[in-house]
């Protein structure tokens, strides 16, 4: 197949599992710079042929920039894991998009090109730096919560249910699935050529597997749970927030619970892409070739909605329409999310996130987006699909998509 210079694909992707993002969690103990220098050193290791000199840069995400995970993350990752100072680093800040941010940088970079073959992912460590605790406008500043009418986003993902009529039933059946198809994945060891175990100083693997599934979640199970985000929007007047713009809804329906929403976690995740002649020059073979990425906005208060613009976008910047689709990665921020961007593309449920999502397996911010795209050019490999897309709900109503083809 003939290539294109301004053509950028994807040769590899490595992620730890995903820990829980709570003190109790197996990866508590891990900096966040040794998580993701874990996953630069396996990626490298697993390349022989690959000269670390070569590497133009590294762009990781970020969300929560403060305490370990403040600075320049990206580049004393590069420094710790061993790679020449010649290499640079670069942190980037979309919200829960970072991840697929940081690769979307890294494409931009080799079809212009200015650069030829760059490491770019993500990590978070939610055990270790809590969310929101790097403060700023959107969450702290009153004047500012007033103008873009700021609900905090579990309010958000039930406004967006209840706006779509998705019931309670809905959401917990889409929370099942997520977990068993996840279950079935680790049964199936799909996961196995991405995955890169974390260990301590002494060597002795700390986690090896996502911790956070639970395999054994039936719809009863999920029923017995109380809405998570009810005290926030009521006590907390943030539903009054919400209504003043959504002034049509008599109320708002509080349907998330912990059980059909996205776990905290800890993780890093890696994809290496580069051009062809960055892969010729280190003996790399393809696995899929980028076609497009995409952004998008949308209204600030429902905030979960622009995913499905943003997939658009990038669908039709590939010349390709949701029909063509084989697969597809919505994050599973809160069920309401990739039950939206399913009806708004008319999907194929059996087609998207079927390794599970998660729900099952964990959000860690930074890192989950580049996660997802590993994960979708492994599963198009194993199912025999060619085109897949990647799209996340984004903080502050936003939405990212990536569209690959997979290569054989």
């Amino acid at each position: 197949m003939p290539f294109h210079p301004t053509d950028v694909f994807v040769f590899d992707a490595v992620r730890t599992p995903r820990g829980r993002g709570r003190g109790d969690g197996a990866l508590v103990t891990v900096k966040p710079v040794d998580l993701a220098a874990g996953v630069v050193r396996a990626m490298v290791d697993r390349h022989p042929a690959l000269d670390p000199a070569g590497i133009d840069d590294i762009v990781l995400g970020v969300v929560t920039a403060i305490g370990d995970q403040g600075g320049n993350i990206a580049r004393a990752a590069a420094i710790v894991a061993g790679l020449p100072a010649t290499v640079p680093g670069v942190a980037v800040n979309r919200f829960c998009a970072s991840g697929l941010e940081a690769v979307r940088v890294a494409a931009q970079a080799i079809a212009s090109g200015a650069e030829d073959l760059l490491l770019a992912g993500g990590v978070e460590s939610m055990s270790r730096v809590p969310m929101g605790s790097d403060g700023g406008a959107w969450i702290m500043d009153p004047a500012t919560n007033l103008r873009i009418g700021f609900v905090p986003q579990g309010v958000s993902a039930d406004l967006l249910a209840t706006e779509a009529g998705l019931t309670r039933l809905d959401l917990d059946a889409y929370a099942v699935r997520s977990q068993r198809r996840a279950a079935q994945a680790w049964h199936e060891n799909r996961f196995a050529g991405t995955i890169v175990p974390v260990t301590d100083l002494s060597g002795t693997v700390l986690l090896d597997r996502d911790e956070t599934p639970r395999p054994h979640t039936t719809p009863e199970s999920l029923a017995s749970l109380p809405p998570a985000f009810a005290a926030q929007g009521d006590e907390g007047g943030f539903d009054a927030v919400a209504l003043q713009r959504y002034h049509w809804l008599e109320r708002i329906e509080h349907r998330h619970t912990a059980g059909n929403s996205s776990a905290l976690a800890d993780g890093a995740g890696l994809v290496l892409v580069g051009s062809a002649a960055a892969g010729r020059r280190h003996d790399l073979v393809p696995r899929a070739r980028i076609l497009a990425t995409a952004v998008a906005g949308g209204d600030p208060t429902i905030m979960l909605t622009a995913a499905a613009p943003a997939a658009r976008k990038a669908l039709a910047r590939a010349g390709l329409s949701p029909d063509d689709l084989d697969l597809a990665e919505v994050n599973e921020a809160f069920a309401a999310v990739p039950l939206h961007v399913i009806g708004e593309l008319g999907l194929d449920p059996g087609k998207v996130n079927v390794n599970g999502g998660a729900i099952a397996m964990g959000h860690p911010l930074g890192a989950t987006g580049a996660m997802l795209l590993g994960a979708l050019v492994d599963e198009l490999h194993r199912s025999g699909g060619r085109y897949g897309l990647v799209a996340l709900c984004v903080a502050g109503g936003m939405g990212i998509a990536t569209v690959v083809e997979a290569l054989r």
